[in-house]
């Protein structure tokens, strides 16, 4: 607004520009806006990007569906989510076609983040692994060498 009433004053597109820190392309733009549809032509229009293509009902069930994890729609073989498969149970619970980055931009609305599965072993034994890295692991660092003779250089060995 505040570059309406400059262009109001006579300001030229490189004036507001270097007033207002943007390039004189966008003051060029709002200029052009402002001349064709005053004040009003200047405000902001919301937030750009695509709409959600899913009402908030879906999105309720979309997540209550990742909830409860692959293996209910299918996907046995381990318990992880991948942008695919839940591309897939879209199509397939609403029938709404989403592109991978989209599905990305959508679960981080939803509050989800991408993440590594730990890789272990199922039949790992926590208990085992504690005692080994109290008692084993211990025994076998031994103590570390706080003073050795030698040389921050290459150039000139020190004679021990």
């Amino acid at each position: 607004m505040q570059a309406a009433v400059r262009f109001i004053e006579g300001a030229t597109d490189a004036q507001v520009a270097a007033e207002f820190r943007v390039s004189r392309m966008s003051a060029n733009r709002w200029h052009r806006a402002f001349d064709v549809g005053g004040r009003e032509a200047l405000l902001s229009k919301g937030p750009g990007g695509e709409k959600c293509k899913l009402t908030e009902a879906q999105l309720e069930a979309l997540q209550a569906a990742l909830d409860e994890g692959p293996a209910a729609y299918g996907w046995s073989e381990d318990q992880c989510w991948t942008l695919a498969r839940i591309a897939e149970l879209v199509r397939e619970l609403f029938r709404v076609p989403y592109t991978l980055s989209g599905l990305d931009y959508l679960l981080h609305r939803l509050g989800w983040s991408w993440q590594v599965p730990a890789r272990r072993a199922a039949e790992r034994d926590e208990q085992a692994v504690a005692a080994w890295r109290e008692h084993a692991w211990p025994e076998g660092k031994g103590p570390r060498r706080t003073w050795t003779p030698g040389s921050v250089g290459k150039t000139r060995l020190v004679k021990a």
